[in-house]
């Protein structure tokens, strides 16, 4: 077996510094999920009986008032996510969806509150009158990407079987910043000021513009007494206060109502919407010499599955005997990462869509994670990079779908939390693209997560797609909230998570790999340069990598683009001495804890 590995090195070493033989490749890189603003160091925080990551200061903030005054993680996380509606209004809030991963100390759970698409949608939602799919931001803009909501309810679902502290409470925060002001923070003007469709919207662009049409500069107070109002009704009355009577009439008119784009939903919608408890999707995991146990979303979320099996295809490659170079991943290794991204991102768009209305291959969504079948789909690597992968057959499989073909994928925001009982989350929550649909009301502002479906619902033989639009149906997603525990023991080990549409799959996995298999603390995991690979171009955070490392990469015939790769990772991982949290320096998020 050593032999066979070092013969492969050799291998991979001599493709990479030959000649190319270069073809294009077909498929484009997508569009990143929201602008860069910045690059700002950070080193990690230290805390001894509870942590809190999140995106912004304020709503990491809030959790820790929560935890210190005696909360749950599950409250620290509704305090956490009503502040980042408020002051991160661009990557989710109550007009949108999560997930959620919970450990008690015992057992794990995964809460489902993704979005769901109305009775009336059907697989031609976003077709146009010639029966072509329309155009991205087409679909976007308005009311027809609007999904029905299900953050709100989810949460409430957790609160009731993990919280400690009364509902009402876990509002005040947000409450009280909506009410008082929060100065607008570099980033959210840095996207007000790049976003071409907000301000179309009378009341966002009322609420985010001066009357000039500039966007709000940095330090503005912005203060939100409508969403203010609907946190008060939310906190006293429960989910339904948003999901039944005039609040849910004002999103229904908003979705039906508008002039050029409307959508379907109905009051009947909201009203019968409801979040699922689901089995994590759970598989092992073994680095220096050390057996872990890693827990994430299963469908329909592509991010669980998709994450275990680049993580286990490698771990059947010489990747293993590959530490990082000059403290980065070298050519050789990133050869082998991205082969097995392709080969994830196929199977992923193959098999994955809303489980309520798709089966898995083979009866079960393990049978993609299976050791044989990665160690089969590993033999498919070689030094050279292949051509567009195919999805896999793991095990006996009929089926009669086609894959889905690329289609962007956007924003969304993460949390992690760790509490003084022993219960730890991760949640991942979203409107998908920057600003949802562009459409506000209330005070809040509403999805799009219905573009997360296939546009086309067949293929161009007719054959349907697993991931096409049906009434109630929950769209893919690729949101990969992630809890990591020692094998042997059980004991949990690290929380951790990302924005940042599909490439969500490859930060996490970079900061899996970084901890687990490079043995850096999480913040130096965040702090590596980004990559990835959907099955098509390789793209490689913009001048954080040698030149060197791209023309090898480029010698195994990859087609390489350096872009901006705007993660958000927010982690927390057992120490010794209790925990150690970071945050990415690509957004403004920050640990805190006692």
């Amino acid at each position: 077996m050593r032999f066979l590995a070092a013969a492969w090195l050799t291998a991979l070493l001599a493709v990479c510094t030959a000649t190319p033989a270069f073809d294009d490749e077909t498929q484009t890189a997508s569009q990143q999920p929201e602008e860069a603003s910045g690059y700002t160091e950070k080193s990690g925080w230290s805390t001894r009986h509870f942590a809190v990551a999140a995106a912004h200061p304020l709503a990491t903030d809030a959790g820790y008032q929560i935890l210190k005054s005696g909360g749950s993680a599950v409250d620290a996380a509704i305090a956490v996510q009503m502040v980042l509606g408020l002051v991160e209004p661009q990557s989710s809030g109550i007009g949108g969806g999560s997930f959620l991963i919970h450990h008690d100390g015992q057992l794990t759970a995964a809460f489902d509150g993704r979005e769901t698409a109305p009775t009336a949608a059907n697989g031609k939602l976003f077709l146009s009158a010639n029966g072509k799919p329309v155009s991205f931001f087409d679909a976007v803009v308005g009311g027809r990407a609007v999904g029905v909501p299900g953050t709100v309810r989810m949460l409430e679902d957790a609160h009731r079987q993990h919280g400690k502290l009364p509902w009402t409470t876990l509002f005040a925060p947000a409450i009280q910043l909506a009410e008082r002001g929060f100065e607008v923070s570099p980033r959210l003007h840095t996207l007000l000021v790049s976003d071409a469709y907000l301000k179309k919207d009378a009341t966002a662009a009322a609420y985010f513009y001066d009357a000039a049409g500039q966007p709000w500069p940095i330090g503005h107070l912005l203060k939100n007494p409508e969403l203010a109002s609907v946190l008060k009704r939310i906190a006293k009355e429960g989910s339904k206060a948003l999901m039944t009577g005039d609040i849910a009439q004002a999103i229904v008119d908003k979705v039906r109502q508008h002039p050029t784009n409307p959508g379907q939903m109905t009051l009947a919608d909201l009203a019968a919407y409801q979040a699922k408890k689901r089995d994590p999707l759970c598989h092992d995991y073994r680095a220096n010499a050390h057996d872990y146990r890693i827990c994430g979303m299963p469908p329909p979320s592509s991010g669980g599955v998709a994450l275990g099996q680049m993580l286990g295809i490698l771990s059947h490659t010489p990747a293993a005997a590959m530490p990082l170079k000059n403290g980065l991943p070298d050519a050789r290794w990133l050869h082998l990462y991205t082969e097995a991204s392709r080969l994830a991102f196929a199977d992923r768009d193959q098999y994955i869509a809303d489980p309520d209305f798709v089966q898995a291959p083979g009866g079960r969504w393990m049978s993609l994670l299976e050791p044989h079948y990665l160690a089969e789909r590993a033999r498919l690597i070689s030094p050279v990079r292949m051509k567009t992968a195919k999805a896999g057959t793991p095990g006996v499989v009929n089926t009669s779908y086609a894959p889905m073909a690329e289609q962007p994928e956007h924003g969304t925001s993460h949390i992690s939390i760790v509490d003084a009982y022993g219960n730890a989350l991760a949640m991942t929550s979203s409107i998908e693209n920057a600003f949802g649909s562009r459409q506000m009301v209330k005070g809040f502002l509403l999805n799009n997560e219905l573009t997360d479906f296939s546009f086309a619902p067949t293929d161009a033989q007719g054959r349907p797609i697993a991931n096409r639009v049906e009434p109630g149906k929950r769209p893919r997603s690729s949101m990969a909230p992630t809890l990591v525990f020692d094998k042997a023991s059980g004991q949990f080990l690290m929380s951790g998570g990302s924005p940042g549409g599909a490439f969500i799959i490859h930060y996490a996995a970079k900061l899996l790999y970084g901890t687990l298999n490079w043995e850096l603390n999480a913040q130096q995991a965040i702090n590596l340069p980004n990559f990835g690979n959907m099955n098509g171009v390789t793209l490689l955070e913009d001048q954080r990598f040698p030149a060197d490392t791209l023309e090898s990469l480029k010698r195994t015939g990859t087609q390489v683009r350096e872009v901006p790769m705007t993660s958000g990772l927010q982690a927390i991982q057992k120490t010794a001495s209790g925990w150690f949290g970071g945050a990415d320096p690509r957004r403004e998020g920050i640990v805190q804890g006692d």
